[in-house]
Formats: C-alpha cells, structure tokens, sequence
C-alpha cells in the first residue's frame, strides 16, 4: 500500500522538478549593448563593466555584453544601432551624441542609456531633463553648458597674452553647436578672437594645424568630440609642436601628454551609466529617470607638458588645479 502511494509522489516530485531545471536553463540572460565611435574597449568600458560586477553582474554568466565600435566613422552609427535592435538587446548603451541619435533612429522601444551628451535637449533626445519622455535617458557630459565657455576663460588666465584661439571643432556632431556657441560668447567676453577649424575625419588633424598659422592663433581649445578622443595622441603631438597652449575637455587627453582640461571625469560618467542600466533591466523605464549631469568639473594641468612649450603656469592658477601632473 505504502509503496503504491510513494510511487506516484516521487514520480510528481521528479517531474517538477525537472520542471524547475529547465525553466533556469531557458531563464533570459539579459543583453547589453554598448554603441561607441571608438575603435575597441578603452578604460571607459573596463569602468562600466567594473560597474556591472560591483552591481552583482558577471559577463558570460548572468549578463551579455555585445560592443559595437565604428571606428571613428559615424556613419556607421546608423547600421551598428540597427545591428544590436536586430540582436534583441535589452537596453543600449550610447557612447557619444551622434551614437545616440543613431538608437534613438533605429528604435522607439527598446531602451537607451546615453554617455557624454552634450546637451540631450537641444541635441533632441528628451524632452526634458526631468521627464525625458520616450525610450532614451542618461549621464550628460558637462555640469553646465557654458563649460566650453569656461575654458577658454581659464586658457586665457594661464596665457594673459593669448589673443586668438584656433578651435577644434567636428560640425557633424550635433553637440558642436552649442559647443561653439557658448565659446563665441566667452571669446567676445575676453576680447579673444576664435578660428573654428573643421575636422570631420582623422585626416583633418593635420590640415587643421596647418591653417593654425594662417589664423595666426597663438592657443589651441579642443571641443568635445569622439573623434579627438580617438585622434588624441596626434593632436596633442601637433599642438606641442606647434608650441600652442591647449586646453581639452578630457583628462585622458592630458594623460596623453597634453597641458591642461577642464571638464568631468569621464570614467565616473560611465560608472554613473550603469545604475541606469541596472533600473531598466530590473523594470524601470526611460521615461520615468532623470537625466543626470555631472555634479562638478576637474580641472588638470600637466607641468611637464608645459616645460616643453616654455610655458610657466601662474602660482594663482595652478593652486586651483584638482590634479597636477608634474
């Protein structure tokens, strides 16, 4: 009697059982995907990914990551985007205005987590800070958009006979506008006239630099753009060259050797990107978290880098620097 009723329990125990076996091995693993101007992984990546392990994610095991670079050539945004939309990620990760166009173009549904806009407002991707609306939210570049302002205001604290500035500027990156427009006005501010030099590919650099000397600019300021990130140790070698005073909107460009930045810490915004994404993959909506900007800015001045250019950095100046590379 007693074997006839355990027969069919253990066999209903065995059966949910198995029941509950399958169901964790076709359990989701949920699917990132980082879209980036970039050529391959750089320190921002091993920070986001940092990020994720400290949130309790392990890549291969309870999350997948799938990168997509164009290699410093935006117009294959477009097609990466609509590659990850196609590879049923569960979020998006933009690295950059232009990249975040490109998802917001390829999809209205699937979630989308910006780094380094500029201005995601004007650029067009939420309707407001507070309510971003639609499927797209974020970490926005600068505290402030009269960032760009405020650094030629400290180039022209550090050089006092600065009077003309060459700037490098990208006019395919929709942020370059209000880049621009923030830097004419601290220009006309400080009596300070600004050559804006177009470069829209790496080959650019170059032919950038040498119309320096027709402007007959006598310092350099960098916009924020993919593009120069990529292209840093290059353009850091020509303004040292050319003797050029150059202040940058990335710390990794004075890493790389260049004197001075102001703007904020670059890895912290991917750090900050994660939390986003970890909301989003445990159900919240785009639309329902803020756009972040960073609460402050760094300003870096890189001693060696001056001595190259015979630049002494006033004492007033360089007691205000956050980090000073000697």
């Amino acid at each position: 009697m007693s074997r006839r009723i355990l027969g069919p329990a253990l066999a209903t125990l065995l059966l949910a059982t198995v029941h509950v076996a399958e169901a964790e091995q076709t359990k989701k693993v949920p699917k990132i995907g980082i879209l980036r101007p970039l050529s391959s992984p750089d320190l921002a990546a091993e920070a986001f990914e940092q990020g994720l392990r400290q949130l309790g994610y392990i890549e291969g095991q309870n999350i997948i990551i799938e990168y997509r670079f164009a290699a410093g050539r935006e117009d294959r945004l477009p097609e990466l985007a609509a590659e990850l939309v196609r590879l049923n990620v569960d979020v998006i990760v933009a690295g950059s205005t232009p990249a975040a166009r490109a998802a917001q173009d390829a999809t209205r549904t699937v979630p989308i987590v910006f780094v380094a806009v500029t201005d995601p407002v004007v650029s067009g991707l939420v309707a407001s800070l507070a309510r971003p609306r639609g499927n797209v939210t974020g970490v926005a570049t600068e505290p402030t958009p009269e960032l760009s302002g405020k650094r030629l205001e400290l180039l022209k604290e550090v050089v006092p006979r600065v009077s003309g500035v060459a700037v490098l500027n990208n006019p395919a990156n929709p942020a370059s506008a209000i880049a621009s427009k923030e830097t004419h006005k601290a220009a006309q501010k400080w009596g300070l006239q600004v050559h804006f030099l177009d470069v829209r590919n790496a080959k650019d650099v170059d032919t950038a630099f040498e119309a320096v000397n027709r402007t007959r600019a006598n310092a350099l300021a960098v916009l924020i753009d993919p593009l120069f990130i990529i292209n840093k140790k290059r353009i850091v070698t020509l303004a040292t060259k050319s003797a050029l005073p150059a202040i940058y909107p990335w710390k990794e460009m004075v890493d790389s050797g260049g004197l001075m930045s102001y703007g904020p810490n670059f890895l912290d915004l991917w750090r900050r990107a994660v939390i986003y994404v970890d909301k989003i993959l445990k159900g919240a909506k785009p639309a329902d978290l803020p756009v972040e900007r960073p609460m402050r800015a760094e300003f870096v001045i890189n001693l060696k880098a001056a001595k190259e250019i015979g630049l002494a950095i006033p004492p007033e100046v360089l007691q205000r620097a956050d980090i000073v590379i000697r």
